[in-house]
């Protein structure tokens, strides 16, 4: 189902305004009331320089893209726009109208790439990232049902989920790394560092796994390639196979390697086997909706119409990646239960956690 931009809505399992509190999409306050509205902070400053500093590797991949006629001069073009955009911010904080915070610094970004006619300039890196994860599915799913112990299989899933979030090329060290010597998801598993994390509710949400089940769950969805589908799809095949409804929320249009609603749905057909089933668990109650979203963070208060109106008897919901559940919604509450799982992987982040970098957070709370 196509989701059009102009509909979209509040994500109706957010807990509703108050006085005293108020959903907002960024967890980092860039700026305080007491500071100057025409001063760059520098927290400001530090973000503006941080995606700065990704210009090159999103530069690389537009020159290379096929699709785009000229696409050498266009990318060349694209890194001078971008960067007189974040330049002008320095100078100006409030130079393009809306408050200044990740939300508008990704939002620009898109902005002048579709410009140019750049739709979506990670579509080859995707494509073999995913191909390479799809060969691996089955070796990845067969070790977690060895795991005879519950507890001990949530750990090794959830292991899975930050092991997988780590592809991720909207990080520059990461896409630096990446494009150095690929990503070993076994590797990363094992290398994740030692528990505990800077936050931890894995055991909490272990006794709670091993008491009941919930429902309906619904995730909102990262990566492409191994974190979507080494990492989301094994931990959401046992959610399906423990009997919950899934429903897997995924973006509307490209951003970096975020995967896309149609990606998703191309994924899930390549792994499933004539009768449907994923390695023996029957995907009827498996769900693939349009969030609505275009970019790599997300405001819960935009979500596509599709997407809420299957809120009804959920009473899950996780956001997975540092962007959806760190930078922004860390603090976002719902009416149900709620997980956000990430891994940080951007020093602002890890200076603001006071965590280290490549850090583990998983934050569970109950209703």
């Amino acid at each position: 189902m196509a989701s059009s931009r102009s509909q979209l809505v509040r994500f109706p399992l957010l807990m509703d305004d108050t006085d005293t509190t108020k959903y907002s999409a960024c967890t980092i306050p860039w700026r305080f009331a007491s500071d100057d509205p025409c001063v760059v902070t520098p927290t400001e400053l530090s973000w503006i320089n941080l995606l700065h500093s990704g210009i090159p590797s999103y530069k690389k991949r537009a020159e290379s893209d096929t699709s785009v006629p000229d696409a050498a001069n266009k990318a060349e073009i694209f890194a001078q726009r971008y960067a007189k955009i974040l330049e002008d911010l320095e100078k100006d904080p409030a130079s393009h109208g809306d408050p200044l915070d990740i939300l508008l610094l990704c939002r620009l970004r898109e902005e002048v790439l579709k410009e140019l006619g750049f739709r979506d300039i990670f579509k080859k890196v995707k494509a073999e990232e995913n191909a390479k994860a799809i060969s691996l599915f089955e070796n990845v799913v067969r070790l977690n049902d060895a795991i005879e112990d519950e507890g001990n299989r949530l750990e090794n899933l959830v292991r899975g989920i930050f092991a997988g979030n780590v592809f991720d090329l909207g990080s520059p060290q990461l896409a630096e790394a990446f494009s150095r010597d690929g990503m070993s998801f076994s590797a990363t598993c094992e290398n994740l560092l030692p528990r505990p994390w800077i936050i931890d509710d894995l055991d909490t949400l272990k006794i709670r796994w091993s008491k009941k089940s919930w429902k309906k769950v619904i995730i909102f969805v990262d990566n492409s390639g191994a974190d979507i589908i080494l990492g989301i799809l094994p931990f959401a095949r046992e959610l399906l196979r423990r009997g919950s409804q899934v429903v897997l929320a995924a973006n509307d249009l490209p951003s970096i390697n975020d995967v896309t609603y149609s990606e998703l749905i191309e994924i899930i057909s390549k792994l499933k086997d004539e009768e449907g089933r994923l390695l023996g668990v029957s995907t009827s109650k498996l769900l693939i909706a349009n969030s609505g979203n275009d970019l790599p963070v997300i405001d819960l208060t935009k979500v596509s119409q599709e997407l809420a109106s299957l809120t009804s008897d959920v009473d899950l919901v996780i956001l997975e990646g540092m962007g959806r559940g760190i930078e922004t919604n860390l603090y976002a509450q719902f009416k149900c239960d709620s997980m956000k799982i990430a891994m940080v992987k951007h020093p602002e982040v890890a200076e603001f956690l006071e965590s280290r970098m490549y850090d583990c957070v998983i934050k569970y709370n109950e209703v």
